[in-house]
């Protein structure tokens, strides 16, 4: 850029440069996304190890195996906890990123509702991995314990490369603004009650085979879409804006339960 005699091109109209931009800037998102779910994953995967391999203590229910000095902190439930918590994370980033992938090649192919659906998602599966995948490599430093603080093990570094994902391409708060506000309140397109209908689909067809979960699910969508309800009726953008970071995260949970 400071070449002399550096010569410029023009990219489409002037002083429409943003909206151009973010052509760009939306693939981008998505790929964020996929670095907070490949950081949790591999969080999760190493944790999996360490906690099978760390002898610390014995199970509550008695010795696992009573010729060691002490049993693998697997077996511990605050542990099982944590692992679980994320493998959870790990699936549900996982899960929303294909489904993302799916609806770039379906809207390509011409599905305009693939293309309202993957507008509205945008930036959930921005935000939900990074946020969520922190938590992941949070707990993954606990199951390290001081270990986990140290560059001995590589949980320390997924967290610090981890960390920039809730911030780069757009903060958290900026993703929660355009979901809310953009994809939500001002929105003509029905992207969110696309997305509900296709909720209420899903929870139809498990209604037999998994009817806890689809209570589960049903209990969720209905409190989402009773916050869209809130925010519409009220006409306060200001106090809307407050809270659509917490919508983001509600969102981004009802998500990743439904895929």
């Amino acid at each position: 850029m400071n070449f002399d005699n550096a010569e410029g091109y023009l990219v489409g109209e002037i002083n429409r440069g943003l909206q151009g931009m973010f052509t760009m800037m939306n693939y981008e998102r998505l790929s964020v996304g996929i670095q907070g779910l490949s950081a949790a994953q591999t969080a999760y995967q190493w944790s999996c190890e360490y906690a099978r391999e760390r002898l610390q203590s014995r199970a509550p229910t008695g010795p696992v195996n009573k010729d060691a000095a002490a049993d693998p902190i697997i077996v511990h439930p605050d542990v099982r906890r944590m692992l679980l918590a994320q493998k959870a994370i790990a699936e549900g980033s996982l899960a929303m990123c294909l489904y993302a992938a799916r609806l770039v090649d379906q809207e390509a192919a011409g599905d305009a509702e693939a293309g309202r659906l993957l507008g509205l998602l945008t930036p959930i599966v921005k935000s939900w991995p990074s946020e969520m995948g922190l938590v992941a490599n949070h707990y993954a430093i606990q199951i390290h314990g001081g270990y986990g603080y140290t560059r001995d093990f590589e949980v320390e570094q997924i967290y610090r490369d981890n960390r920039l994902n809730p911030i780069h391409e757009g903060t958290t708060g900026i993703q929660g603004i355009d979901l809310l506000g953009r994809k939500v309140i001002f929105d003509k397109t029905g992207g969110i009650e696309l997305l509900m209908q296709r909720i209420r689909e899903t929870e139809a067809r498990a209604e037999d085979m998994l009817p806890e979960c689809a209570a589960a699910l049903r209990t969720a969508r209905a409190a989402v879409e009773q916050a869209v309800d809130i925010v519409r009726g009220q006409n306060d953008p200001a106090a809307a804006m407050a809270n659509a970071t917490q919508f983001l995260s509600a969102t981004g949970h009802l998500v990743a339960g439904w895929l």
